[in-house]
């Protein structure tokens, strides 16, 4: 693979974080293009705060996916409740039920409980889930390599300008001013969605002083036409990828496999079952495809589509992964759209458009049962049909909803059988069994933890609250909070999500 621009990863995941929220396709990325020029042709901004808008732009939602098994329990499809929660203004006069009726897609009875749900749970669970989402916001980030202002300005997505945001309730010039620069120009790109200029820049003026900077409210609406043309160029893609501020931020062959595994950890984090699953289904890829006599090129781009293959997960509600027993028809529809999704965001980015075939290829079966194509026989590579042998190993010997985790041994027959049956490539099983088979690495401990606190981090990191690890490893839950609070000083991190991360990155999981 050869070197690409940090702004193509950040593009994809931007895309990814549409479909998490909730919003339209491509809308971080019309964002992100009128974010950079309000920044630079109105406000004037140095070119590091230049880029620290571009990137806080693109990605403003990347802790989307942090707290969904949370919110999934509570509101049901926490993707609509996310789309939702976009467009309210808590600090407008018109009551929440009316405004969840203007947004439109609500009857009045949905829309009253939604706003009695809101208002019972927002000061306890809102402040929770913010939580988790900065924190998982500003480790991804992290692992990003963005500017240190641009982290910064990820802890302040949620906040608002009259002090009515969560998870800190900050106000005025204490927030960062990257995010009160998004926070205009998100605004306004989503009015502008709903009725073109005039009312992109109604709702700017009109949230000035509350959600927004009142002096950047005002500079926005006084060169609103020039700032919101750009969202009539048809390809957003190469509009927000022209956008970024000089000079470029390259990033080498050799680390394009670790900004994926960080894409991979965002949709990780979309189920408590999935924590660790891309970093698991890589790890066997990329030894499978070693002992297959793949080229050290063929490789790496096996393991970045295995990093990328789940992306599509994140528009489908944390209700469906996390949800124990069969799926609806319905909801068997919208787990077969996943895999189109990953085509389309890896399709969408230049540098990692050659990755789309792979990844999204991971469910196909050579008997043409699978989807989201229906692919016969040959019509998917070598490496793809690796990736969907090592995909349904690795989810196998994972624990889900409906079932604990089958054993190495158990899951080598199931995928002999799919073997024999004609659904996956023989060859492709074989070279999967076979890593799987090797010699177990050491289990690390990294930050000085203990055995046992790893332990009761990776549970943790699965959402089971203290009682539940308590059961899990026959100790009280007094003691896991003990342990918690070991795990919390010596990783550094103070959320669930966090944790959840911070095992990702360490490759604790499963």
């Amino acid at each position: 693979m050869e070197d690409i621009r940090l702004a193509e990863v950040l593009t994809a995941l931007s895309l990814t974080t549409d479909l998490a929220a909730g919003m339209t396709f491509e809308k971080g990325l019309r964002t992100c293009v009128v974010a950079t020029m309000f920044a630079r042709d109105v406000l004037a901004s140095d070119q590091e705060t230049c880029r620290a808008v571009y990137e806080t732009a693109l990605l403003r939602s990347v802790g989307c996916t942090s707290f969904a098994p949370e919110l999934a329990t509570v509101f049901g499809d926490e993707v609509a409740f996310q789309s939702a929660l976009k467009h309210l203004d808590p600090g407008d006069d018109v009551p929440l039920t009316e405004q969840l009726l203007r947004v439109g897609g609500w009857t009045r009875e949905s829309a009253q409980q939604l706003t009695g749900t809101l208002t019972e749970v927002l000061p306890t669970l809102g402040v929770e889930a913010m939580r988790n989402g900065c924190e998982a916001s500003q480790a991804l980030g992290s692992g990003l390599g963005v500017l240190p202002q641009t982290l910064a300005a990820l802890s302040d997505v949620y906040e608002r300008w009259d002090g009515q945001g969560i998870p800190l309730g900050a106000a005025g010039s204490h927030l960062s001013f990257a995010a009160r620069v998004v926070h205009v120009a998100e605004q306004a790109v989503l009015a502008h969605a709903k009725g073109g200029e005039p009312f992109a820049v109604h709702e700017v003026v009109r949230r000035a002083g509350g959600h927004l900077d009142p002096d950047l409210a005002r500079a926005f609406a006084a060169d609103a036409p020039k700032l919101l043309a750009t969202l009539r160029e048809p390809d957003a893609v190469a509009s927000a990828i022209g956008a970024e501020p000089p000079p470029y931020v390259m990033v080498p062959s050799e680390r394009i496999p670790d900004l994926c595994a960080v894409l991979g950890r965002f949709v990780d984090l979309k189920g408590t079952w999935l924590v660790g699953h891309s970093e698991h289904v890589a790890r066997l890829a990329e030894s499978a495809g070693r002992l297959g006599g793949l080229t050290a090129d063929e490789v790496t781009q096996l393991r970045c589509a295995a990093l990328l293959h789940d992306l599509g997960r994140a528009g489908i509600s944390a209700d469906v992964w996390d949800r124990p027993g069969p799926l609806s028809t319905a909801d068997m529809e919208r787990v077969r759209m996943h895999t189109y999704w990953t085509q389309r965001v890896l399709e969408r980015v230049p540098a990692l458009a050659a990755l789309a075939p792979i990844a999204a290829a991971h469910h196909e079966r050579l008997d043409g049962s699978g989807y989201h194509r229906g692919a016969f026989g040959t019509e998917t590579g070598p490496a793809a049909r690796i990736l969907a042998a090592a995909d349904m190993f690795a989810t196998l010997t994972e624990p889900q909803a409906s079932r604990d985790a089958f054993t190495v041994d158990e899951a080598i027959q199931l995928l002999t059988r799919e073997a024999d049956s004609g659904t996956l490539d023989r060859v492709a099983c074989d070279l999967v069994i076979r890593a799987a088979g090797g010699p177990p690495s050491r289990s690390p401990r990294p930050a000085g933890l203990t055995a046992r606190e790893i332990e009761v981090l990776r549970l943790a990191a699965r959402g089971l609250s203290n009682q539940q690890i308590g059961h899990e490893l026959s100790i009280s839950s007094r003691t896991v909070g003990h342990h918690l609070g070991h795990i919390y000083d010596k990783t550094g991190r103070r959320t669930r999500a966090g944790v959840a991360v911070y095992a990702m990155e360490q490759q604790l999981l499963p």
